[in-house]
C-alpha cells in the first residue's frame, strides 16, 4: 500500500476536483511538522477560486474524521501537515508481512516499454573500474523499473564498427604473431600500424594464441611475418571482438549483471539501417549541405570552413547543427547512433534511457535532439551521466592492475572486496558526483561503512527471528502468522519511527523510478537500518523493549512482526540494488 496515493485520493475527494501533478502529497522536510504534508491548497486556490487557507482549512477539517490520521494543522499560507495515527501505522505492518519482498512493487509504470541501454563499452579489453559505475547503475535502475510496474529490457550496444576495433584488431594480429613464433620486434610492428599500436595488454596474448590454434600460419607472411591487411583484417576484427565480449560477459556475470539483448553497430550499418534514417530525415528537410562555423565562436590558425552533411540539431534545442559525414564521405559516430536509437524506437520502446561516462556529456543534447527528431512524440530518451570513481586505500590511489597495465579491471575489484560490496558502494552518491571507493573503509564494522550498517541490520533481524524460532516453534514466526498478530504492544517513539521508515519504501520505489536515480534506494535502507539499529539500542537499555520477552509472548509477537517487517524491506531494497542480504554476519 502506498499511502501517500491514498491520502492523495482522499484530498481529491474532499476537494472535489482532480489533483494536478504540482500538488505535492509527501514527507515533510522538517519531522516536526508531522508525518505528511500537502501544498494541495495552494495550488488549487487560482482554479477554485477561494483563498489557500480556506481550501486548506476544509482539507483539515476533512482528514481530521479519518482514523488513519492523529492530528491536522493548517500552517503558514495554506500547508496541511498531519501525523498518521499509532493504529493505523502498527497496521500497515500487516500490508508488509503479506506481501513479502514484494511490497513496495508498483503498477506506476503501466507496463510502458523501457530501454536501458548501459556498459555498452568498447569490445577492446576487458571492462575496468570506470565501466563499473555504469554497469551497476544501469543495472539497478532496470531492477528498479521493472519494480516499479515498466516493462524493462537491458542492452548492450556493441561499437564494432570504427576505428578502435580495427586498432584491436591490429594488437591481436601481434599477438597472434608472437603465438606463431615471429622473430619481428615490436618496434618494428608498431612502425607498421596505423596510428601506432595502441593495445599492448597481456590479455591480448590468449586472443593471439587462439588465433594461432584455429588458422595456423594461414594469416601470415611466411617466417611468422605479417601478411597483408586484406588476408587477415577481417577475420582478425571479428574474432578478437567476439573474446573481448565473451570476457566482458564473464566479467559482468561477474558483477551478478545480464542483458537481455546485444546489439552489433557493424550489423546495423552492414543493414543498411543508417542509410535509412538518414533518408528520412532529409525527406523532412532536416538534413542539409552547409558550414558550420569555428567551434567555441573562435577562430583557430588551421580552421578550413568545408561544405558538410548535417542534421538540424538547433530545430530540437541543440546549440548548433551536428555533421553526419567525416571528411572522407563515411559516417559520423552521430549518424551511426541516430539509426541505432531509431531501432530501439521501431523495436516499440517508449522511454529510452542510456547509461554514459560522464565524459560524454556534451553529446547528451545532440542525441536528445535527434531522438525527438526521429520519434516524434513517441518516444525520449533521458540520459544518466556517471561520474569517475577514484579507488584508494590508506588514502592513496590504487594501481592493481598486472595484466591490464594501466587500469584496475573490474574482476581485480570483485576479487579484492567482493561483488555485493562493489554493488552497493556504486549505489551510495548519485550518479553524476564524483566518488572515492576506500578499500579500507569497505572493510570496517561501523556506521560509517553503509554496506556493513545494513547488512548486519538484516543479519540481527534474521537472528532475532532464528532465536524466537527456537522459543516459540517456527509455526509462530512466519510472515503469515506475524501478520495476524496483535500489534497493540508497539508504542515505543522509536517503534512507530521505524515503522515509518518502512512505509516510505512504496513511495521510494515510485520517486527513484521517475527521476531515474537508484541512488536513493541505497539512501532510503540505510534510513531503516538506522531506525533498527537505534530501536535495538534501546532495548538493551530498556528491557522492556526488548524484541523477546519469555514473560509477555504478547509484546514479543508484536515486536517480532516489527523485526520480520523490517527485514522483509531490508530485502527488498538489496534486491533492486542486486545484493544478496545476508543471514548472519561473519
Amino acid at each position: 500500500m502506498n499511502l501517500f496515493h491514498a491520502l492523495r485520493e482522499k484530498i481529491a475527494r474532499l476537494v472535489e476536483d482532480p489533483l494536478p501533478d504540482a500538488v505535492t502529497v509527501e514527507p515533510p522536510r522538517d519531522p516536526a511538522h508531522g508525518d505528511v504534508s500537502t501544498n494541495a491548497a495552494l495550488v488549487l486556490a487560482k482554479r477554485l477560486a477561494r483563498p489557500p487557507r480556506a481550501i486548506a482549512e476544509t482539507i483539515a477539517e476533512g482528514l481530521r474524521a479519518d482514523p488513519a490520521v492523529a492530528s491536522v494543522a493548517v500552517a503558514g499560507p495554506g500547508f496541511v501537515n498531519l501525523t498518521l495515527s499509532p493504529d493505523f501505522l502498527r497496521e500497515r505492518l500487516g500490508d508488509i508481512l503479506e506481501a513479502g519482498t514484494d511490497y513496495g512493487n508498483s503498477t506506476l509504470g503501466a507496463g510502458m516499454k523501457v530501454n536501458v541501454e548501459y556498459v555498452s563499452a568498447n569490445p577492446t579489453g576487458p571492462l575496468h573500474i570506470g565501466h563499473c559505475r555504469g554497469a551497476v547503475v544501469g543495472d539497478a535502475l532496470a531492477r528498479l523499473l521493472a519494480k516499479a510496474g515498466y516493462d524493462v529490457t537491458r542492452e548492450y550496444y556493441i561499437n564494432d564498427a570504427g576505428a578502435q576495433v580495427e586498432a584491436l584488431a591490429w594488437a591481436a594480429y601481434w599477438r597472434y604473431l608472437q603465438a606463431l613464433g615471429t622473430t619481428l620486434t615490436e618496434e618494428a610492428f608498431d612502425a607498421l600500424v596505423p596510428g601506432g599500436l595502441q593495445y599492448r595488454g597481456d590479455y591480448l596474448i590468449p586472443v593471439g594464441q587462439a588465433l594461432a590454434h584455429r588458422h595456423g600460419t594461414r594469416l601470415a607472411a611466411e617466417g611468422a611475418m605479417p601478411a597483408e591487411p586484406d588476408v587477415w583484417l577481417a577475420t582478425v576484427r571479428e574474432e578478437a571482438v567476439a573474446a573481448m565480449m565473451e570476457t566482458i560477459r564473464d566479467d559482468l556475470a561477474a558483477l551478478g549483471i545480464r542483458h537481455d539483448v546485444f546489439v552489433s553497430e557493424a550489423e546495423l550499418v552492414r543493414s543498411r539501417a543508417v542509410e535509412r534514417v538518414l533518408a528520412e530525415l532529409e525527406a523532412r528537410g532536416l538534413i542539409y549541405v552547409g558550414e558550420l562555423p569555428p567551434p567555441k565562436g573562435q577562430k583557430p590558425e588551421d580552421w578550413e570552413p568545408r561544405p558538410q552533411t548535417l542534421f538540424r540539431a538547433t530545430a530540437y534545442g541543440d546549440d548548433t547543427d551536428r555533421p553526419l559525414k567525416k571528411s572522407d564521405g563515411s559516417n559520423t559516430y552521430f549518424a551511426n547512433d541516430i539509426a541505432y536509437h531509431a531501432d530501439k524506437i521501431g523495436r516499440g520502446f517508449v522511454r529510452l534511457i542510456d547509461v554514459w561516462g560522464a565524459d560524454h556529456g556534451g553529446y547528451v543534447r545532440r542525441m536528445q535532439a535527434a531522438v525527438e527528431a526521429v520519434a516524434e512524440g513517441r518516444a525520449r530518451l533521458e540520459v544518466v551521466l556517471c561520474q569517475i570513481v577514484h579507488l584508494v586505500k590508506g588514502g592513496e590511489p590504487v594501481r592493481m592492475s598486472k595484466r591490464a597495465g594501466t587500469f584496475v579491471t573490474l574482476r581485480e575489484l570483485i576479487d579484492e572486496v567482493g561483488r555485493d560490496v562493489v554493488r552497493f558502494i556504486m549505489l551510495t552518491r548519485r550518479a553524476d558526483a564524483q566518488m572515492e571507493f576506500d578499500l579500507d573503509l569497505v572493510r570496517e564494522q561501523s556506521k560509517d561503512n553503509p554496506v556493513f550498517y545494513v547488512q548486519y541490520a538484516h543479519a540481527r533481524c534474521r537472528s532475532v527471528l532464528r532465536h524466537a524460532a527456537e522459543v516459540f516453534g517456527a509455526e509462530a514466526v512466519t510472515p503469515t502468522a506475524l501478520a495476524a498478530a496483535p500489534r497493540d504492544a508497539l508504542t515505543d517513539e522509536a517503534e512507530l519511527a521505524l515503522i515509518k521508515q518502512l512505509l516510505l519504501w512504496p513511495r521510494v520505489v515510485e520517486q527513484a523510478a521517475l527521476a531515474a536515480e537508484p541512488h536513493r534506494i541505497a539512501f532510503a535502507v540505510y534510513d531503516v537500518a538506522a531506525a533498527f539499529h537505534a530501536l535495538w539500542n534501546k532495548g538493551r537499555e530498556e528491557t522492556e523493549l526488548r524484541f523477546i520477552r519469555a514473560d509477555d509472548r504478547r509484546a514479543t509477537m508484536a515486536r517480532l512482526a516489527l523485526v520480520q517487517a523490517t527485514a522483509t524491506v531490508i530485502a527488498s531494497a538489496l534486491e533492486v540494488m542486486g545484493v544478496e542480504p545476508v543471514e548472519e554476519m561473519r
